[in-house]
């Protein structure tokens, strides 16, 4: 079994646990990403088998492969109950904090995981870093206009903070890459970052920032496929 395939496997041994927390009835969020997709698989198996519910999706893409998988969505107008709400991660550092966005539906799915009254977390083992950053940009959702201006106000965020860095636009075949509310999406390059929440806070700041990746403080549960099984962590909230 080659690399990948190791990795695909400890993603959906974690996806499937993460779904034994769905129960009958509930209103479920429904992540983006090559992980979420094994919890969207797994619920439409559950579906198929008798289980009941609806799912609140985070993107085009989530929502195509739900209805296919048989689950019933909600329109996007409607007030939201979310009961539980299950997502991948880019990164999760030791106090389950997350840098979110990679597949460029951040927006989304933080609206989606402050709605839920739990947010699982399910990744596979080589997300967990001592430290957010580093190897894994943090994606920074923009409006179009200004963009430019608020590149500039991200960068001085981010050298007050003494992280440095360099913002890049993200790009898809050689254009900017437009998220599905149509806004641009800026990767910030730092070694790490040491305070997500004061730095979550200051770029929110800045006119134009729509909303950054980094999720602070929201999991609630994390579950982690590892070589050696599933590893399941609540989180410790006062």
């Amino acid at each position: 079994m080659t690399t990948s395939e190791q990795a695909e496997q400890l993603k959906r041994r974690a996806a499937e646990a993460a779904v034994g927390y769905v129960r009958h009835g509930q209103i479920v969020g429904l992540g983006t990403g090559s992980t979420a997709k094994y919890v969207v698989l797994t619920l439409g198996e559950k579906v198929r088998a008798g289980l009941a519910i609806k799912g609140v999706p985070t993107s085009t893409e989530t929502a195509e492969l739900a209805k296919r998988q048989g689950i019933a969505l909600l329109n996007h107008d409607e007030a939201w109950q979310i009961d539980v709400a299950i997502d991948g991660a880019d990164q999760v550092d030791p106090q389950l904090n997350l840098i979110k966005g990679g597949g460029g539906a951040l927006l989304r799915e933080k609206i989606v995981a402050a709605a839920a009254r739990q947010f699982i977390v399910v990744v596979d083992a080589s997300k967990r870093v001592p430290a957010l950053g580093g190897d894994f940009p943090l994606p920074i959702e923009v409006a179009v206009f200004g963009w430019r201006s608020t590149e500039r106000q991200i960068q001085t965020v981010s050298d007050t903070f003494g992280y440095g860095g360099k913002v890049v636009i993200r790009e898809k075949g050689g254009q900017p890459f437009k998220t599905e509310a149509g806004n641009y999406i800026l990767d910030l390059h730092v070694p790490r970052i040491d305070d997500p929440a004061g730095f979550e806070t200051k770029l929110n700041e800045i006119p134009g920032v729509v909303e950054t990746g980094l999720f602070v403080g929201r999991t609630d549960i994390l579950i982690v496929g590892t070589q050696q099984g599933v590893e399941v962590r609540q989180a410790e909230k006062g």
